[in-house]
Order: C-alpha cells, then sequence, then structure tokens
C-alpha cells in the first residue's frame, strides 16, 4: 500500500482501481473511508472483509451530486429538502431503495433502504466525477476502532488491504457523518 498525493493522474488511477473492484481509501470531510465500487457486489464484500465488519451492518453509498444521487433512489419530499440545504456535506440520507437499484443488495445489508451521502471534500468530490458511479465508503478503519482522519491513520491500520490511499490531508470534522 501507497500513500499518493492527490494529483489528476493519482485521481483517474484511484478511479481506475476502483472500476476495476479494488479498495482505495481517500478523505472526505469527517473522515478517511475506505471506497469500493457500490455495484459491484464482490468489491462490496472486500471492504466488510478488510474492516471485519459484520454483513448486517449497511453502508454508506458516496455520490459526486445530489443529481447523480437521485438517479440511484426514490427521495421523498422531505429528503429532497435536506438534501438541497446539506449536501455536499457530511450528512447521510435513508431514502427507499427502488427495486431495480443497480446499488449491491449487500451494501445496504438486505435491506429496503439505502444510505447516500455527496460529501463536500475536493479529493473525494474529484475521485467521485472521476469513478461516475456511487462508491461506498466507510471508515477507513477495522470495525470497532476509532475512525481515521489522516492518511497515515489509514495506512496504520488498512496497509495490507487497500491499493493506496489517495492523501487529501487532516479531515476537518473527524466524526462520522450525521445520519
Amino acid at each position: 500500500m501507497t500513500i499518493l498525493a492527490t494529483t489528476p493522474e493519482v485521481i483517474e488511477q484511484a478511479a481506475a482501481e476502483l472500476k476495476a473492484g479494488r479498495l482505495v481509501a481517500f478523505p472526505t470531510e469527517t473522515v478517511y473511508g475506505l471506497g469500493a465500487l457500490a455495484t459491484d457486489d464482490t468489491a462490496v464484500a472486500l471492504v466488510f472483509t478488510a474492516k471485519k465488519r459484520p454483513q448486517f451492518n449497511p453502508l454508506i453509498s458516496h455520490f459526486a451530486s445530489s443529481e447523480a444521487a437521485m438517479e440511484y433512489a426514490a427521495f421523498t419530499q422531505s429528503a429532497l429538502r435536506l438534501a438541497d440545504a446539506f449536501w455536499p456535506g457530511p450528512l447521510t440520507l435513508i431514502v427507499d431503495r427502488p427495486k431495480d437499484s443497480p446499488i449491491s443488495l449487500l451494501a445496504s445489508a438486505g435491506g429496503s433502504s439505502l444510505a447516500l451521502r455527496v460529501p463536500s471534500h475536493p479529493v473525494a468530490q474529484a475521485l467521485l466525477s472521476a469513478t461516475a458511479a456511487p462508491v461506498v465508503a466507510p471508515s477507513a478503519n477495522p470495525s470497532g476502532m476509532i475512525s481515521p482522519s489522516s492518511a497515515d491513520h489509514v495506512e496504520k491500520w488498512m496497509a495490507s488491504e487497500i491499493s493506496f490511499v489517495l492523501d487529501g490531508g487532516r479531515c476537518e470534522c473527524c466524526l462520522e457523518s450525521t445520519v
């Protein structure tokens, strides 16, 4: 595993890794996330294995924009108002999962809802835009550990599990998003 500075070329490389079914850690405004393509069942399963996370604990799918998120889920009027007010930012919305959702059923722990978020961190935004698909990204640490707020934390806890970490500096909030 390598920590890489975030150049446009590295962002494209990270997007290619995600599209190939591999794991990439990246910063959000809250904590570093362990990213996998949300529509790839095998990649999503790797997240659970890497984190030693129980599969009944759903994952948040991250998007580059509200418009992109709305293509994958049924938004109520309340959810639309919240998205307008707080996205991009550290808010996760729980919405109904459409029957034909391409997001891995494992990501929603087999449930009838989806957890969605549009992070505001510029590195997360660049990666999600380059990937052009939803990315699950729980905190990049073993389940039960303190969430990582720097690339060094991710390297310490997840080095053997991921391709690389996009270094976006220390996270602003250092706490998970609000649900």
